[in-house]
């Protein structure tokens, strides 16, 4: 059941007048659920309150926050249809997304779950004392990982589960051992509602702090930017445009105390195909670029917003494959109103600027939510001289750069700003003759493919999802996987600290029987 008020910790309040509806995209009709916005005194319970949990929530064990999280993905499991029903009618998404999604979103808990109870993610480090060293005697020192405190996790539109509510973020900050207030989006705060009887049944569940999560719904920026300032807020998560992602970071910085915010933002993720590989697979790679602009109605932040090529009689067989193929698929509903339109503005921006040709564009439809598809090209001389070409462009839309050479290649991919992903398309071997062009790209993207598009983010250790401004606000850090834990703590030493008031992680029996770095080994032997 949908209540429409904030959860702070487990009390529903709703003490504020200002209220607001989610929207169906796909019938074009608000949904029947009033929510009610946070006021400020309920942004400062959950506040305090998370302040307050921290204190103890720090000091639960790996195994403690282990069910905790496990507990979690058991009750979001337990809600059943009826959790897929209010997320397909909020966000436009079909049930097969809905689906994927949410075993995503079970796959990430699970997998913090297994970290924690490891425990070796800390960083243990023992440097013991040589009291008889000369000329100096060397003291004891013992460092590890530590929790910020209260994270503010933003929901992005995106993906209401898997960047969400109980989502990456929320799953790598309680991991670490930080409470986390949820600044719900807007689109989906009843999907949000119903993640967070979850999340707070399965803290019940598991003895966990009151306080430790809270959720905040909000229709403007108000709500946000009060738990931004709020000085109990020690880090913030957030995913989305831009400018939101910038003017969080900028408020953060303006504080007395200022706090990290990590920030996955804007990409269009170039793909890169070079000349025998246009030559050999030029229909082929046309169809799964089409496929993968269109993937989602092209609402990932992976969507590739930029195709790159020398110009050859191989280009031209490209690009009328790619408009054909794009027009055969049937366009798809956008998630909300709002970027619906903010499609259509921003991809006719890119379509009237100078020598820009569009070369396939889907031009009707009958859903109003419905995004069309559209395919640009324009020369790299064109593209080198106007900025405004690089904006991304959030939805089914791409642009087919045609360069006059490796060195105009090489000088685009370098006047690029940061992106998530970069892909180079290449036959066998034909890499090793385009190095310039494979520096130049390593050096703008936090992940390289070959041979793929960049649609997709498999979870796992090995996955960096974040890279050079604007696509995140640190490249130090990635967004998906256990890795992304390291974005909520921070590293703390204990200098000459008797051996039973260390944490268990640093004592010289190590009885967590963790993998720890003694006098530069690694081992997991204890300390002798």
């Amino acid at each position: 059941m949908i209540t429409g008020k904030n959860y702070i910790g487990s009390q529903l309040l709703a003490s504020g007048d200002k209220v607001f509806k989610t929207f169906n995209p796909q019938l074009n009709v608000e949904n029947p659920w009033q929510f009610i916005e946070a006021t400020a005194d309920e942004i400062k319970l959950a506040t305090t309150i998370a302040d307050k949990a921290f204190l103890s929530f720090q000091k639960c064990s790996g195994q403690e926050k282990a069910l905790f999280l496990k507990t979690i993905a058991d009750e979001i499991l337990a809600l059943g249809d009826a959790l897929l029903d209010v997320y397909c009618q909020e966000s436009g998404l079909p049930r097969g997304r809905a689906e994927g999604e949410r075993g995503r979103t079970i796959g990430q808990l699970n997998a913090f779950a297994e970290l924690v109870a490891d425990g070796s993610w800390v960083e243990a480090t023992i440097d013991t004392a040589i009291p008889d060293r000369i000329p100096l005697p060397k003291v004891d020192i013992r460092k590890m990982m530590r929790p910020l405190g209260t994270v503010v996790v933003f929901g992005s539109s995106n993906f209401p589960f898997a960047y969400s509510t109980a989502g990456g973020d929320t799953a790598s900050a309680l991991a670490a051992g930080c409470p986390v207030i949820v600044k719900s989006h807007p689109m989906h705060a009843g999907t949000s509602e119903m993640v967070t009887s979850a999340v707070i049944k399965a803290a019940q569940k598991a003895n966990m702090p009151e306080g430790i999560f809270s959720n905040l719904n909000s229709s403007g920026i108000e709500v946000g930017v009060q738990l931004v300032q709020d000085p109990l807020v020690k880090a913030v998560g957030f995913t989305g445009s831009i400018k939101g992602g910038r003017a969080l970071y900028d408020l953060a910085a303006k504080r007395p105390e200022p706090i990290p915010v990590f920030a996955e933002m804007g990409s269009i993720n170039p793909v890169i195909i070079l000349p025998q590989a246009l030559k050999q697979n030029a229909e082929k790679w046309a169809n799964a670029c089409a496929g993968s602009v269109t993937l989602g109605a092209g609402q990932f932040c992976t969507n590739p917003g930029l195709i790159l090529a020398v110009k050859n009689e191989y280009l031209k067989v490209f690009t009328d494959q790619l408009a054909s193929e794009i027009l055969k698929i049937a366009p798809t509903c956008m998630l909300n109103p709002s970027i619906h339109l903010n499609y259509k503005i921003n991809n006719q921006e890119l379509s009237s600027q100078i020598g820009v040709q569009v070369i396939a564009a889907y031009d009707e439809s009958e859903n109003p939510n419905f995004a069309l598809q559209k395919i640009l090209t324009v020369s790299g001389k064109d593209f080198l001289e106007n900025p405004v070409l690089h904006k991304e462009v959030f939805g089914p839309f791409s642009i087919v750069v045609q360069c006059e050479n490796e060195a105009e290649l090489v000088a685009i991919i370098n006047k690029l700003e940061g992106q998530l992903t970069g892909t180079i398309i290449a036959e066998d071997n034909e890499i090793n003759n385009f190095d310039a062009v494979v520096d130049a790209l390593g050096n703008r993207v936090g992940r390289i493919i070959f041979n793929g598009m960049p649609t997709g983010v498999e979870v796992c250790p090995s996955m960096v999802h974040g890279g050079p401004y604007p696509s995140s606000s640190d490249s130090r850090f990635t967004a998906v996987g256990i890795n992304s834990i390291k974005r909520w703590v921070r590293p703390f030493s204990y200098q000459n600290w008797p051996d039973a008031n260390l944490p268990a992680a640093l004592q010289n029996e190590n009885p967590l029987g963790i993998l720890r770095l003694v006098n530069n080994k690694q081992t997991n032997l204890p300390v002798v």
